[in-house]
């Protein structure tokens, strides 16, 4: 009945979207698994994309040819560049999405991609043969063989929906859970756990006071997500709102306590630290009288009101009586309650840094079944996952980011080295190069190296060539333009800062704080003359080269030092118990992970500085 494919993706959430596209786009031909195929891309949580980190994240999959930065952008309803009051490696993008549009977006974009099929069953296993994955298993007993599966299965596997003191089956509401790989897993000798997430629950937007709220608008100058002229920005945005809870709001919640499943012990799963539900802030923080709710629309067309900040499997009854306690939910009318879902994963200690598992070859994991959280950390899984299925079944080098590449790096590092005990989060505090990590930079970081694997696209690579040139120009530019004290010192004391004495070059000036490019183009004509061709991404490149200089060198040197780290390899087979030096949990530990590097052995928890200096001499003789 069926072909026999080069890759399985089975689910097709965020991160089985970018893992199919990503597989296909490289040429291999790809089946789609889905228990729905009207739930293709859909924004299960809030719609939104990006934030703090995780906008860092889809510039970075836009970068190497992913799609979730440019779904982003069709779909948005607005945009804001969070933390712009700090340094540029802070400035994060973030888009509020039309919800419907968005799943829209991602599954025209698919059926465009040649190479894709779909399948619309659950899968309840993999087939392996002698260590190797041939191919799955669906739910009416049909065999469909393939060189490589990615399990993507998010809040799937054994998923249990929790409201009060009801609870049923399900991945998401509405939908089914997926049984029977879990257990399969497991006999194979994987090592399996709970998690436990939550959403808040959908109000009609028609029976809220806005005039009782705060405005949120989007930015006055709103930009994007994608690098490429495939998007626009925003002519018209819609607006969000911002509103807090209050004692009586609290009060209501904690009535409801001794029939909270999180409270009396029903939930068992590990739920997310730093995206708490509303009875577990206040619990937590019971000395705050007030937490922020972010009122954010659903779309352009709909009346739907997403209530970011009160996430929660309370009761119903306790959920409603609560929200119109809110400032400008008196009349609050609920479309469906919030609730929370327990679900299994696997702990990522058990794949390797291409995210292939250890003990079955060509099998993948990407995305929540990982133990992370978030669109953006599940969408950069999936296309890793997909680039190196495609890889591995060709036999080509698998591609791996390091962390002083990128934030995807990052997150696949500290997964498969330290594990996660709760839902793992991206936040800019996890990269030590954050500096060399930037937003603005993803192109330049990134996009060769999806040009070099077939993935990104040779416009792409020639745009970022451009704009590489161009940087290089306005450095030599600002160099030699020399500032006459007499026409520049007015504008300098307008902006409240030194003023200079004598000729000096306007790459002084930009190293100033609170003084830019842009400031001086519009002090002076004869700088906007010579300025005034380069790209507004170049200018903005060169400034931020120019200010931060000195701390972005001495980012390099680290980076480079570690990298000598990474240029020892440890043989797979390395026999860490022959050497009794180690201390035993690094021992365990070196067993358990079996690092491919020194550095990323120095990465893993429970390794001491003691234990890699052993293993240095040891590799040295």
């Amino acid at each position: 009945m069926f072909e026999k494919y080069d890759v399985i993706v089975v689910g097709a959430g965020h991160a089985g979207c970018e893992a199919a596209h990503a597989a296909a786009q490289m040429g291999s031909k790809v089946l789609l698994c889905t228990m729905n195929m009207n739930t293709i891309a859909q924004m299960s949580c809030n719609p939104a994309m990006g934030g703090v980190a995780k906008g860092q994240i889809v510039r970075e999959i836009d970068a190497l040819g992913g799609m979730s930065g440019i779904i982003s952008d069709k779909s948005m309803i607005q945009f804001r560049m969070l933390n712009r009051s700090k340094g540029p490696a802070m400035w994060s993008p973030r888009t509020q999405n039309d919800r419907m549009r968005f799943a829209e977006e991602w599954r025209l974009a698919l059926e465009k991609t040649p190479n894709v099929d779909f399948w619309q069953e659950m899968i309840k296993g993999i087939i392996v043969k002698k260590g190797r994955v041939v191919g799955v298993k669906t739910g009416l007993g049909i065999e469909i063989p393939g060189k490589s599966v990615i399990l993507t299965n998010g809040t799937f596997l054994n998923g249990i929906i929790h409201i009060g003191e009801k609870q049923f089956g399900g991945g998401r509401t509405g939908e089914a859970a997926a049984k029977g790989i879990t257990e399969q897993l497991i006999e194979l000798g994987f090592e399996s756990g709970r998690m436990k997430t939550g959403t808040p629950p959908r109000v009609d937007g028609r029976s809220l006071n806005y005039e009782r709220m705060e405005i949120q608008h989007g930015d006055e100058k709103p930009e994007k997500f994608s690098y490429g002229d495939e998007t626009k920005i925003l002519e018209q945005q819609k607006n969000c709102w911002i509103t807090y809870t209050n004692k009586a709001v609290h009060e209501t919640l904690e009535t409801g306590f001794d029939r909270s499943p999180m409270f009396n012990g029903r939930i068992k799963g590990l739920g997310p630290r730093y995206c708490p539900s509303i009875e577990d802030k206040i619990n937590r923080f019971a000395e705050r009288e007030r937490h922020q709710i972010f009122v954010e629309p659903e779309g352009w067309d709909t009346v739907e009101i997403y209530v970011n900040g009160f996430s929660t499997s309370l009761p119903e009854d306790i959920q409603q009586k609560a929200l119109r306690s809110i400032s400008g939910f008196e009349q609050a009318k609920m479309f469906r309650p919030g609730y929370a879902i327990e679900y299994d994963f696997f702990q990522p200690t058990q794949l390797k840094a291409t995210l292939e598992t250890k003990l079955i070859q060509n099998l993948f994991f990407a995305g929540q079944i990982n133990g992370t959280t978030g669109y953006e950390e599940a969408a950069s899984q999936g296309l890793i996952a997909g680039i190196n299925a495609h890889q591995n079944i060709n036999e080509n080098e698998p591609f791996v980011l390091k962390r002083a590449d990128a934030y995807i790096g990052v997150l696949i590092d500290d997964l498969i080295n330290k594990g996660t005990q709760e839902p793992y989060r991206m936040f800019t505090s996890r990269a030590e190069f954050r500096l060399l990590l930037r937003q603005d930079n993803a192109d330049i970081r990134l996009t060769k190296k999806g040009y070099d694997i077939g993935l990104a696209k040779e416009h792409r690579w020639k745009a970022v060539q451009q704009k590489m040139e161009e940087t290089k120009e306005i450095l030599k530019v600002v160099k030699n333009i020399k500032l006459d004290p007499e026409w520049i010192n007015p504008f300098l004391r307008k902006k409240k800062t030194a003023e200079i004495k004598e000729k000096t070059n306007m790459e002084k000036l930009i190293k100033r704080p609170h003084l830019g490019i842009a400031d001086l183009l519009e002090a002076n004509v004869i700088i906007s003359d010579q300025l005034s061709t380069f790209s507004k991404e170049a200018l903005e490149q060169a400034e931020i080269q120019i200010k931060y200089e000195s701390y972005i060198s001495k980012e390099k040197q680290m980076v480079n030092k570690i990298h000598q780290l990474e240029g020892y390899k440890i043989p797979s087979d390395f026999r860490y118990e022959q050497l009794k030096a180690l201390s035993a949990e690094g021992r365990q530990k070196l067993l358990n992970i079996r690092p491919e590097t020194l550095g990323q052995a120095s990465r893993i928890s429970g390794v001491s500085p003691a234990d890699l200096s052993i293993l240095t001499v040891y590799l040295g003789r």
